[in-house]
């Protein structure tokens, strides 16, 4: 790689690393602004919902405008657009917006905004790959880029409880703002912009898109992934503190060990599936890797609902965890090769339906665990999973031929 791609790569992943913080924050920081503005859990849980709602509705149309005005000018949008909502969260409440509207519907305007910029980050990243990156470099780009996320969760509750602590609740915010501004700041002065090389002309009907059955199954599979990985994301830590009666420090640190296991096997993942397409074609390549990572996920869950021994359970949930996010990245190479120059808009499109499975799944777990216990809605959540194993089944993830990449002899493998 060259020394701007790897530049370009690092850039996307600190915008990774920065929008989930700028995401987490807000949790972290709710119980002291709960207790200022004295805040029920449920009207705190609609902020919370604002950013998931706006997040969704406009991913798709993210996507859509990643290829339309360039996959580079959209994440500077989306790094000064988000990064200016956050550092005006204070403005929530008093004085500010809150006094003219209330606290509760100016937080939510606040995060509704902030979903509407955030949308695009990993549409327009899919995009950025497909354009800059070596075609069998792409998959382990994904996967480090991607694996900001799990980093920026990682390390976000620890980073910004001292800073409340040291600065209160607003100075964080606007930091954690002005940090996203400058990232995006940087990113435009050092990144050119080329626009015969990253814009498309005229992006083609969400109709014709979805027509392609592989777009279809993929946008299914991670439906289903999304379920699967949701759950982890809500409910392990109540699961470790609540379900297994872990301390809590106990189960704050071994909260943590799986998103680790995410940091460290999305980039691994990503250069299997590199390896394994110029060896053996794209289209077994991925699906390998895709289908091999799902069943070793669900099997180390399965294996962690029965087990007692605290760290054979959470080195399972880690394994689990760790392969379902190598998995995820796999999905992302895929739609970055089928779809090529509208990598954006198919990439808007299976973020939208991914997050729709998801959403179901914070939900949906803990009735079922309320009736049929937590292993029975953690089951539940592995044989969502698996149906990801049928959709790759079905899915051919192979670029057009006209790409040089159909093949493991074409030109492009050999290199």
């Amino acid at each position: 790689m060259k020394l701007s791609q790897i530049w370009i790569a690092a850039m996307m992943f600190a915008f990774s690393v920065v929008n989930y913080f700028d995401r987490t924050i807000l949790s972290v920081a709710a119980p002291s602004m709960m207790k200022e503005f004295s805040l029920s859990p449920a009207s705190m849980g609609g902020v919370f919902s604002a950013f998931l709602i706006s997040y969704t509705i406009f991913m798709t149309p993210g996507g859509r405008w990643s290829d339309r005005f360039g996959p580079r000018n959209m994440l500077a949008v989306m790094a000064l657009g988000s990064g200016l909502l956050t550092a005006m969260m204070p403005l929530g409440g008093i004085p500010g917006l809150g006094s003219l509207i209330g606290i509760i519907p100016g937080l939510i305007v606040l995060r509704l905004g902030f979903g509407v910029f955030t949308a695009p980050i990993f549409p327009a990243a899919a995009r950025m790959n497909a354009i800059s990156m070596p075609p069998l470099q792409r998959a382990r780009v994904l996967g480090f880029v991607n694996a900001g996320a799990g980093f920026g969760g990682a390390v976000a509750p620890i980073l910004v409880t001292a800073m409340l602590a040291r600065f209160g609740w607003r100075p964080s915010f606007v930091m954690a703002g002005l940090a996203s501004m400058a990232l995006g700041v940087l990113w435009l002065v050092s990144v050119a912009d080329r626009p015969a090389e990253t814009r498309v002309a005229q992006s083609p009907p969400w109709a014709e898109l979805l027509a392609n059955p592989n777009l279809r199954w993929l946008i299914a599979g991670f439906a289903a992934l999304d379920y699967y990985e949701y759950i982890f994301f809500y409910w392990l830590y109540y699961y470790l503190g609540e379900v297994r009666k872990l301390s809590v420090d106990d189960t704050a640190f071994y909260t943590t060990m799986p998103f680790l296991a995410w940091v460290v096997m999305m980039p691994l993942g990503g250069w299997l599936a590199d390896y394994l397409s110029a060896r053996h074609g794209v289209q077994r390549g991925l699906r390998w890797v895709a289908i091999g990572s799902l069943l070793i996920s669900v099997s180390g869950l399965v294996m962690a609902l029965n087990v007692a021994e605290t760290n054979l359970l959470v080195a399972l949930l880690s394994l689990s965890f760790g392969f379902a996010a190598v998995a995820d990245v796999v999905f992302w190479a895929a739609v970055v090769s089928m779809a090529g120059e509208q990598a954006g808009s198919a990439g808007g499109l299976m973020n939208t339906g991914g997050n729709f499975g998801g959403a179901i799944a914070p939900f949906l777990t803990p009735l079922i665990a309320s009736r049929y216990g937590w292993s029975a809605g953690l089951y539940v959540g592995a044989a969502v999973a698996l149906l990801g194993v049928i959709c790759w089944s079905r899915i051919d993830a192979s670029p057009p031929v006209s790409s040089g990449l159909q093949t493991p002899n074409s030109p492009l493998a050999r290199r």
